[in-house]
């Protein structure tokens, strides 16, 4: 018992270490579902505004399943000067790359989400492509996912994803998911949202900002819980 007991606490500290706050019971330290949010730019450290909207409508539609949330870490600066933003890129894949590698190791059961609103959407995406910023020095390239590790993300949900005339302003190439994460992904454009739209003539960066309102959260939450089987009812 007191094996077991130890056992349980190193878990619960390491998802703590992976920053999870404990979902269940001492005895069930696993979330069902673990989400990795890049927030967009300037927003303050966590999941931003539009992921916690995200992360909370997760919650309510996969109820009973518990969600466990990490807030990706890196600046998300508004200093767009090229080596500069492609070094805070580069921070914010390595994170998403590490947690999700440390659940997996900890909690082969759990189901991860990753997800990113604007500058967090680029982040995300680099993170599941197969290649990255341009001018990101070799040495402090993230190594990307094994297979039998991608294997575990279910859903990748990216808000506002920057195109067009954004990613010059960012100096940023374009970027795809690589094909383990095609079918896995759902991109999510506001209407007249100029940042992902890339029509700086017919929108504005009013709707940039409203993914919390105008039901696209909700509509990225059902798809990527549409993707987590639901776990057979425990054992008596």
């Amino acid at each position: 018992m007191r094996a077991a007991t130890s056992l349980v606490v190193a878990t619960v500290m390491t998802l703590v270490a992976l920053g999870y706050a404990t979902p269940r019971t001492s005895a069930q330290p696993c979330p069902d579902i673990g989400v990795a949010f890049a927030r967009g730019t300037a927003e303050p450290p966590g999941v931003g505004s539009i992921g916690q909207a995200f992360v909370d409508s997760l919650r309510a539609q996969a109820f009973p399943r518990t969600v466990g949330e990490h807030g990706v870490n890196y600046p998300a600066s508004s200093d767009f000067a090229g080596v500069t933003f492609t070094l805070n890129v580069v921070d914010g894949v390595r994170d998403v790359l590490d947690h999700v590698r440390g659940v997996v190791s900890v909690c082969p059961q759990t189901r991860m989400i990753l997800g990113g609103y604007s500058q967090g959407a680029m982040v995300t995406a680099f993170a599941t492509s197969d290649v990255l910023p341009a001018g990101a020095p070799p040495a402090s390239a993230p190594v990307p996912l094994p297979v039998d590790v991608a294997d575990h993300v279910a859903a990748v949900v990216l808000f506002g994803k920057p195109s067009g005339p954004s990613l010059i302003k960012y100096g940023a190439p374009a970027v795809d998911v690589s094909p383990l994460y095609a079918a896995k992904l759902l991109e999510l454009c506001a209407p007249g949202d100029a940042v992902c739209s890339g029509d700086l003539v017919a929108s504005s960066n009013l709707a940039h900002g409203q993914y919390a309102l105008n039901g696209m959260v909700g509509q990225g939450a059902a798809f990527a819980v549409s993707r987590v089987p639901i776990p057979p009812p425990a054992l008596p």
